[in-house]
């Protein structure tokens, strides 16, 4: 016992003094736990299935963790096959969804990354990549997209239309519907008058 109490801190600084060195040999594996288990590439064959492919389908009906999507009014923006003409009550992390200045500020965010390239700053459809040649969109405020329903610009947005690609796979739920309600915004003050701006706002910005 003795002679083993002497040899431990020679062996513990030993191993304190092999970290950060190279040898050629492979390390010694006391526990090998899964690092040596059997595995197959995604089109690897794989004789233990009888169509021999190593590339399995999910069981059907699986449905991964986060992914049950029930809610249509919040995911898909519509209801039925009509598009719902209101914001959802509560996002995709059940926190509750208010349209107010936090809530636009951040549309107005995301707006700006996202959509201006091609939308521009106010939605006229005269974005950057439109003054270099790409097709330009329709202006946001124009009379047909006046009359669209609040979710269409949330479907829009996340499944595309025409030359606009979805942008589903980049922007979160709760981001795409505060992007739908700035659009809103844009229409309604492309359309606004000076006397619906309030009158402390108008004196801060000089217009009265």
């Amino acid at each position: 016992m003795s002679v083993f109490r002497k040899l431990s801190p020679a062996l513990a600084l030993s191993v304190i003094a092999c970290q950060g060195e190279t040898f050629e040999k492979p390390p010694i594996h006391l526990q090998q736990n899964m690092d040596f288990q059997k595995r197959y590439e995604a089109q690897e064959s794989n004789a233990f299935f009888p169509n021999n492919r190593a590339m399995r389908k999910p069981v059907e009906g699986t449905v991964a963790k986060g992914e049950l999507r029930t809610n249509e009014h919040l995911f898909v923006g519509k209801e039925g096959e009509d598009h719902v003409a209101t914001l959802p009550s509560v996002d995709e992390h059940g926190q509750p969804i208010e349209i107010d200045q936090a809530f636009l500020e951040r549309g107005q965010d995301r707006y700006g990354i996202y959509c201006t390239p091609c939308h521009g700053v106010a939605g006229a459809g005269n974005g950057m990549v439109v003054q270099r040649g790409m097709l330009q969109p329709p202006a946001l405020y124009e009379e047909r997209l006046l009359g669209m329903k609040v979710g269409y610009f949330y479907d829009v947005i996340t499944n595309g239309v025409r030359n606009m690609k979805p942008y589903a796979a980049q922007i979160p739920v709760r981001d795409r519907w505060a992007i739908a309600a700035y659009v809103r915004v844009l229409q309604r003050s492309h359309h606004a008058s000076i006397d619906q701006v309030p009158d402390e706002t108008a004196r801060q910005k000089g217009w009265k």
